[in-house]
């Protein structure tokens, strides 16, 4: 009996990706060939990666390096990872393009990390496709690719033959993600444990910070924007907001949403949360006391908003990310 062929995992070598991210998935998927997966009386050589290159320059994509026999097909799953040097532009993204649709209508499995995500949605690929990136690139993904509807809370968003990643070391969670296709949940929580690193399940949000736009150009919203900044979001009435504005309460709340995205309780709501974060990392304040110095009454009540808007309870955010002793 014929041993069945390697699956190819290709990672894209494209202008300012980051290298580490290379050799880091190239290393988890290495590892998993030492784990067999049940009924496997010895672990065969499973997984081929692959570094793929555009040179010289107009040529199409060349496999420069893989770990065992590759197809000549191409391979079963192409990976997009982060940038160093920023998300790719078009320029960078038009050698990959044919390729990346050809593989895809092949039934080739596409996936992409943090600033990755702008190359694939180069493809169109990813349009009316939910997909996620790194959280500090929302503003500029949603602007670049209107017809993506992106959702970065989402650590990891698997769309089957597309799967799209967020922040720069979310390539963990996507290549544990892959490789449970690939070999079976047997040989992915055994490779996770080996690297001491958490299975998938993780959301973005756990780790993002509350930015709001301040660049779209209204001077009133903006001064708003920074006496809630300077006074924690103490006080969020309509009225002194609208008074501090300048303007009548109806046109303060149609300008504030069309700056910010949000209505003004929500802002208010994620600034205060956004304090309680750095709070809970860096005080040793008792929950309850946070929630005072935040603006809470009812601690009951800011549990419930916390856990809403970062998907962690107050005391999971300090066991996992405080550093006070």
């Amino acid at each position: 009996m014929t041993e069945p062929q390697a699956a190819e995992v290709g990672l894209l070598l494209y202008p300012g990706v980051q290298m580490s991210a290379v050799l880091s998935m190239t290393d988890l998927f290495t590892i998993s060939n030492r784990f067999a997966a049940p009924g496997e009386t010895q672990p065969p050589n499973h997984i081929t990666v692959s570094h793929w290159r555009v040179e010289p320059e107009g040529s199409p994509p060349q496999r420069v390096f893989a770990t065992g026999p590759s197809h000549d097909a191409g391979p079963d799953v192409l990976i997009l990872p982060p940038s160093l040097g920023g998300p790719a532009t078009a320029n960078i993204a038009a050698p990959w393009l044919d390729w990346l649709r050809a593989r895809h209508d092949a039934g080739g499995i596409l996936a992409s990390v943090c600033a990755g995500a702008f190359l694939l949605a180069e493809t169109g690929l990813l349009d009316g496709r939910p997909a996620t990136t790194h959280w500090i690139l929302e503003d500029q993904f949603r602007a670049r690719f209107p017809r993506v509807p992106v959702d970065v809370d989402r650590l990891l968003i698997d769309g089957g033959q597309i799967l799209t990643a967020g922040g720069l070391m979310s390539w963990t969670d996507l290549c544990l993600r892959l490789l449970e296709r690939l070999r079976g949940a047997e040989v992915m929580t055994q490779t996770a444990r080996f690297l001491l690193v958490d299975p998938p399940g993780r959301e973005q949000r756990y780790y993002s910070l509350f930015s709001p736009c301040m660049s779209h150009g209204d001077a009133a919203i903006l001064d708003v924007q920074r006496w809630l900044q300077e006074t924690e979001a103490k006080d969020v009435s309509l009225e002194t907001l609208a008074a501090r504005a300048g303007l009548e309460r109806r046109t303060f709340l149609r300008r504030f949403r069309r700056a910010t995205g949000m209505t003004t309780s929500e802002y208010g709501q994620r600034l205060r949360v956004s304090k309680a974060c750095e709070l809970l990392q860096f005080s040793a304040l008792t929950i309850e006391q946070i929630a005072w110095r935040v603006g809470y009454g009812d601690a009951g009540a800011f549990r419930k908003i916390f856990a809403r808007f970062i998907g962690l309870t107050p005391g999971e955010y300090r066991q996992r990310f405080g550093i006070a002793s």
